[in-house]
């Protein structure tokens, strides 16, 4: 069965989509608690206050297939990319209840990228930004492309520290990729018939997910979500000049930004790139007293800022676009100054070094007290 999307049609895909992730969500919930894929609180990075299920990215992947089976249409390219999506979806699964090593959940962001590209045709030849035109030739173009999609899994994975910032995020990027194709009336392509029905699936999983989050999406979502991000900007490139490199680039500016802080701040420190810290966008805000449904809120809206650049840049209003550029980088420049996203500050590497006094303090006493009661039983 398949229906044609089209402007009047596009409310009834997200509306089943939604409903359908609505619906699967609880049940993954309880899946999670009888396979005990639960993701729990250890008082340094993981903050809620019980035992969390973490296995709400099968519900969006499967209300995602749902929607595949409904409105798109049979091709190589969607097969590959079905066959990429359950994989990272499964080694999620997986991760969940027992977890895997960061260099095998690499291996399988390769294999998920290296399908769509070399089994689909989703290559990456050229690019245009601002009038300048790149061709990449054989083999370089297929490498691109992979390393193109293994960093859209990866930068959506890194954000996914606290509720409903991920799903939220990827949400409103999926929303503006649509809002882009009603106003250029081209809903047929699968890059915006994909983002109406990842939009549904995925605000269906917010419902559950918006803080105070019942449930977490966990790898097996994260994951599914980055790599549908990146494979929707490829199409783009690769069907028309309307969704260039700009317009993703643009939309997910947080995530993209993010990473690149975690990148440089680590190896400031001398830190492996892939070792977890609390020092993301989220985490500062936290740190500025913001609740975290405030620090939400307020990533969003950066998001949704930087959405609208997007939108007036292809419709053609640069000088809007570019207003509203200037405005959100002296924004993020404010957050870098003021923040420990990039560097310490002098105070907060004072706080951290009382910190560790107490904490060594504590546990010198705590020593004491066990030779202490060692010392009695043996007297006895």
């Amino acid at each position: 069965m398949e229906l044609v999307v089209n402007g009047h049609n596009v409310l009834l895909v997200v509306l089943i989509t939604f409903v359908c992730s609505v619906i699967l969500v609880p049940a993954t919930m309880k899946v999670a608690i009888h396979v005990r894929a639960m993701d729990y609180p250890d008082g340094i990075r993981k903050f809620q206050k019980k035992p969390m299920p973490r296995l709400g990215g099968i519900a969006i992947f499967l209300s995602f297939m749902v929607g595949y089976m409904l409105f798109a249409r049979e091709s190589t390219m969607m097969l590959s990319i079905l066959m990429a999506s359950f994989l990272l979806v499964l080694v999620g699964f997986v991760d969940s209840i027992n977890p895997v090593k960061a260099k095998y959940q690499l291996l399988t962001h390769f294999i998920a990228a290296f399908t769509v590209s070399v089994y689909g045709g989703l290559v990456l030849n050229n690019v245009s930004i601002l009038g300048l035109n790149f061709t990449f030739p054989y083999p370089l173009n297929y490498l691109i492309t992979i390393i193109f999609l293994i960093a859209f899994i990866n930068m959506v994975n890194l954000i996914d520290g606290l509720d409903g910032l991920a799903g939220g995020i990827c949400s409103i990027y999926f929303a503006t990729i649509a809002i882009i194709g009603l106003v250029f009336t081209q809903m047929e392509g699968l890059d915006v018939i994909l983002a109406l029905i990842m939009f549904g699936a995925t605000a269906g999983f917010l419902v559950y997910n918006f803080p105070p989050a019942k449930t977490y999406m966990g790898n097996c979502g994260s994951d599914f979500l980055g790599f549908i991000v990146g494979v929707i900007a490829l199409l783009g490139f690769k069907a028309t000049t309307l969704t260039s490199i700009v317009i993703p680039i643009l939309i997910m500016a947080i995530p993209i930004f993010d990473t690149l802080f975690a990148i440089l701040r680590r190896a400031i420190s001398h830190k492996g790139i892939f070792t977890p810290d609390h020092d993301h966008l989220h985490h500062q805000l936290l740190k500025l007293k913001f609740s975290p449904r405030t620090s939400i809120l307020i990533i969003y809206g950066i998001t949704i800022m930087f959405s609208a650049v997007s939108i007036f840049f292809v419709l053609g209003d640069q000088k809007i676009a570019m207003t509203i550029y200037v405005i959100l980088m002296l924004i993020l420049l404010f957050i870098v100054m003021k923040t420990d996203i990039l560097f310490k500050h002098k105070k907060t590497k004072e706080k951290e070094l009382v910190k560790i006094k107490m904490n060594v303090a504590n546990a010198q006493k705590i020593m004491h007290e066990k030779s202490k009661q060692k010392k009695k039983k043996k007297n006895r």
